[in-house]
C-alpha cells in the first residue's frame, strides 16, 4: 500500500515545474484531430482534474475507486495521448486590472499574409485567443486589457501590422459564461447541444 507521502511525491513528479510542464511521453502521442478512446474511469478522472487539478491523487482515487498509483497510470496515459496538454491556474482578470474584454475581427489584405499576421498577433500579451475563422474576417481575436485606452492602443497595434486591412471590435458588456472545461460525453449519451435561453445581452459592435 502506498503511503500519503509517496503518493504526493508521485503527484509532484507529474505536476513538476509549477504544474505547467507535463511528463515526458514515452509513446507516440495520438495524432491531432484523432479522437482518443478512453473509458468511464478516464472520463471521471478528467472531470475531477478539470474541477481541481491540485486535489491529491488519493482523493481522486477514492472518488473513482482506484489506488493512487492506478490513478497515476491513467493520468500518464492521458498525457502521453495528448488529451491532457497542461496544468494551469485560472486567474481573475478583473482583480489583476484587466477590466475590458473584447473580441476583434481582423481582416487581412491578402491570403499569403495570414501566417505572418497570426504570429504577430500571438506575440501580443493581451491576446488570449486567436482563431482562423470563416466569414467576413480572417481572424477572430479575444483580448483582455486594462481599459478602453489600452484597448484603443491594442486595436491601433493590430491595424499597424503588415498584411492587416481592417479590424472590427466587439466590446463585452457583461459575461454570463466563460469556462475552459470540456464536457465529456460517453458513447450512447445525448450529445445534442442545449438550446440557447431566450434573452441575454449582445456584445457592442465597434467598427474601425
Amino acid at each position: 500500500m502506498v503511503s500519503l507521502d509517496e503518493t504526493e511525491k508521485i503527484a509532484l513528479y507529474i505536476r513538476r515545474s509549477a504544474g505547467t510542464r507535463l511528463m515526458k511521453a514515452k509513446n507516440t502521442p495520438t495524432p491531432s484531430g484523432v479522437p482518443f478512446g478512453f473509458d468511464a474511469t478516464d472520463r471521471a478522472i478528467l472531470e475531477l482534474l478539470q474541477e481541481n487539478c491540485k486535489q491529491p491523487l488519493a482523493a481522486i482515487g477514492a472518488k473513482v475507486g482506484l489506488s493512487a498509483p492506478a490513478v497515476v497510470d491513467h493520468i500518464h496515459k492521458l498525457e502521453e495521448a495528448g488529451v491532457i496538454k497542461a496544468y494551469t491556474a485560472q486567474l481573475d482578470a478583473r482583480r489583476l486590472g484587466r477590466d475590458v474584454t473584447a473580441f476583434i475581427g481582423v481582416s487581412t489584405d491578402r491570403p499569403g499574409a495570414l501566417s505572418a499576421v497570426e504570429s504577430e498577433v500571438s506575440a501580443i500579451d493581451d491576446v488570449l485567443e486567436c482563431h482562423h475563422v470563416t466569414g467576413v474576417h480572417s481572424l477572430l481575436v479575444k483580448v483582455k486589457t486594462h481599459n478602453t485606452e489600452t484597448l484603443e492602443e491594442l486595436i491601433e497595434l493590430l491595424r499597424s501590422l503588415t498584411g492587416v486591412a481592417r479590424t472590427e471590435t466587439m466590446v463585452v458588456l457583461s459575461t454570463h459564461t466563460e469556462r475552459s472545461r470540456i464536457a465529456l460525453v460517453a458513447d450512447g449519451e445525448d450529445a445534442t447541444p442545449p438550446r440557447r435561453p431566450p434573452g441575454g445581452r449582445r456584445a457592442r459592435r465597434v467598427s474601425r
